[in-house]
């Protein structure tokens, strides 16, 4: 079977069909660094990840680009609130963006381009498009240059609007637009700016507008056409539909096929910095173990949306200690390993099949709970020749998630001195200890796995999801 993908443009399910046979190329709209991310911005990463990790175990040699909006309003906006230079601030943020990648273990794209990097491959689109009637100067002499939706008629098909039900568009003062949804894709410099956000154009000098930065981006570094380019489902319009115009108005065949991921909501709204409800990687994790945070990411669809909860976390948490700690148990059992070398052999073919069908991570997920099930009844029964194979098919399936315990960055190997995801484990098999005493109504031996942890400093809780604890930090 063939890896099936939902299209966003053509709204339905299809095979993947690439550019060069055997490699794909994927591009997925990064952040805009005018501040660190929270975890909705960081879904987008997870899912794109798990991708490239299930792309490559189908033989697949892949590609990922994910930019870096390094130049933009917003950040010239924070800059200029916490009295320093725009570049200063994006570069910060931009260092916290790779610190919640390596903490959720998603490995770096494999370019990560910043926009400034690329002007002038954007100038170069520009004077085509003016060329080719599709974009034109502002008649005010401002230095704006902006793209014609009248001039493009499949204006809208990805987003499958019709432009007069479009709104305005708001990136730009509309002094000099001919349509009010003309896009900006180049901002003339204006008195208060910072000389060193200006380029030199033919039209005067300015700074590039979002839309453009990611055309350029993408065209330098996958071409003119490219296999799949990704993002939250929020840059569907106007930024993936801007992209796609200009890039094709400008020749480019451009995407194959588009990828959104749903949104993660707090409170029934998108989480952003906006609403000012956003959750920061770096204080998400830690209140739960980062593995524990990506599994949440990762386990359900991608075009699902997530309502986030701390309860809701904290059952993903529960949920996946419970896998850990089987795959510590029985490497214990078992004995080294090392890291699976994953292969399909290993993995079970329902597995496969569900990871084909559209990255079915939920599907897949129950796959690898049955098997850590049945490994569980395997430890229980002393069958290790058993236990060594469901051990193997659990990691390899592990792998393909990025979440395989006893493999880099999770392995203590990899905690670069950091105990604490070393002693999380040991608190779960004895929860798993505790959990069992307690099934056997052996409460005074599960009351005292409780006493022993708290004199250790960690704090049992018992809830309606299972076990949770925490680590006492009073001394």
């Amino acid at each position: 079977m063939a890896i099936q993908l939902y299209d966003s443009a053509t709204r339905e399910v299809r095979a993947l069909e690439t550019v060069r046979p055997g490699e794909v190329g994927i591009y997925h709209c990064g952040l805009t660094v005018q501040g660190p991310p929270h975890i909705g911005h960081i879904r987008k990463e997870v899912v794109f990840d798990v991708l490239r990790r299930w792309l490559e175990r189908r033989d697949y040699r892949v590609t990922v680009v994910a930019n870096v909006t390094d130049i933009d309003d917003k950040v010239l906006v924070k800059a200029q609130e916490q009295g320093v230079e725009w570049f200063a601030v994006a570069y910060e943020n931009e260092r916290a963006l790779h610190a919640a990648y390596e903490a959720l273990g998603c490995r770096p794209p494999t370019y990560e381009p910043r926009a400034t990097g690329v002007v002038p491959e954007m100038i170069e689109i520009m004077e085509l498009l003016v060329e080719r009637g599709h974009a034109y100067p502002a008649a005010d002499q401002s230095g704006d240059v902006y793209f014609d939706v009248r001039a493009w008629p499949s204006y809208g098909e990805l987003s499958h609007q019709r432009i007069d039900d479009m709104e305005a568009a708001q990136d730009a003062d509309p002094r000099g637009k001919r349509d009010p949804r003309d896009f900006a894709l180049w901002k003339g410099h204006k008195d208060g700016d910072p000389a060193s956000a200006s380029w030199p154009t033919p039209w005067g000098r300015g700074r590039p507008g979002w839309h453009l930065e990611c055309s350029a981006m993408v065209g330098k570094y996958l071409g003119d056409e490219f296999d799949i380019h990704g993002g939250g489902l929020d840059l569907r319009f106007p930024h993936h539909e801007n992209e796609l115009a200009q890039s094709r108005a400008a020749g480019r065949p451009f995407a194959r096929l588009w990828m959104h991921n749903a949104m993660v909501n707090l409170d029934g709204e998108k989480m952003s910095k906006s609403v000012g409800n956003s959750l920061l990687v770096s204080e998400v994790v830690k209140r739960v173990q980062p593995a524990s945070v990506r599994y949440y990411l990762a386990a359900p669809h991608y075009r699902s949306m997530v309502e986030y909860s701390e309860e809701a976390l904290a059952e993903a948490d529960t949920a996946f200690r419970r896998i850990e700690g089987f795959v510590r148990r029985a490497g214990e059992v078992v004995g080294p390993a090392g890291d699976v070398e994953v292969t399909a052999a290993l993995l079970p073919p329902a597995f496969v099949t569900a990871m084909d069908d559209d990255l079915s991570t939920p599907a897949a997920i129950a796959v690898l709970s049955d098997a850590v099930r049945d490994g569980n009844r395997q430890l229980d029964a002393g069958d290790v020749e058993g236990l060594a194979g469901t051990l193997t098919s659990v990691r390899a399936m592990l792998d393909v998630l990025g979440l395989d315990p006893l493999a880099a960055p999770w392995a203590s190997g990899g905690t670069g001195g950091d105990l604490r995801p070393v002693v999380e484990a040991l608190v779960s098999v004895a929860l798993e200890q505790r959990s069992a005493a307690r099934a056997r109504r052996d409460f005074a031996a599960a009351d005292a796995i409780r006493d022993q942890l708290k004199s250790a400093g960690v704090l049992v809780e018992d809830t309606s999801s299972g076990s949770r604890f925490t680590l006492r930090t009073d001394g």
